[in-house]
């Protein structure tokens, strides 16, 4: 054999050893992760009513935690006039597969329309069953009862988001419209849903508590 041509029978060698490494490189390589889903699961107060799209509260804080450097999607599972009972009938079919984390935000018809808060507490800890055996992690959104209700229905209502964060080990944000409830500058009109303003003040102090549910959502993964 010359030397011309073994030299070429050398190179074509090295030369398919380094296609077939680098192939074997690019397949060894991870697919690039998909954003964390987060459900933000309620009523009015998540949908968005009488506010722009852009202004709607699950838009609102996908943008803060994008800018804080999240890798983020949040879908709006919002319904108006939702119950935390037809939140429950909605639940399978309102979640995403790829679900990583929920945001729930669920009572604060129930309050409105004197529901029993037993019959409310009851809709929540099987919503906060379904997710847990799922192993979704979840920040639940608390809510007041409103004055006119009276103490002893406020006592009630009011105890069952602390509870049920207690007994799944979720995370709990007292009062969803906190900073914002009785304000007239940061609610509509009808003095129960939230201007854009008022969403903005929302997200602000509800923030902190989202990273550590989007930290929780990490972990699982």
């Amino acid at each position: 054999m010359s030397f011309k041509t073994a030299f070429r029978r050398a190179t074509a060698i090295a030369g398919l050893v380094a296609l077939l490494a680098g192939a074997g490189l690019a397949a060894a390589a991870p697919a690039r992760a998909e954003p964390l889903v987060l459900v933000a699961f309620g009523d009015s107060l998540t949908a968005g009513y009488g506010v722009g799209a852009a202004d709607a509260f699950p838009v609102r804080l996908e943008a803060a935690l994008q800018a804080r450097g999240h890798d983020v999607r949040i879908v709006n599972a919002g319904v108006s006039g939702d119950t935390s009972s037809g939140g429950l009938a909605r639940l399978d079919w309102s979640l995403p597969q790829e679900t990583g984390a929920v945001i729930l935000e669920l009572g604060a018809n129930d309050a409105l329309r004197g529901i029993d808060p037993a019959v409310t507490e009851k809709s929540l800890d099987a919503i906060l069953g379904k997710l847990a055996a799922r192993q979704i992690p979840v920040l639940v959104a608390g809510m007041k009862a409103p004055p006119n209700m009276g103490e002893d229905y406020a006592a009630r209502f009011d105890a069952i988001f602390p509870t049920l964060a207690e007994k799944y080990g979720a995370l709990l944000y007292p009062f969803f419209l906190d900073g914002v409830a009785a304000d007239p500058s940061l609610n509509q009109p009808d003095g129960i849903h939230p201007t854009p303003a008022g969403v903005a003040v929302i997200v602000e102090r509800i923030l902190p508590l989202v990273e550590d549910l989007v930290a929780r959502a990490g972990t699982r993964s």
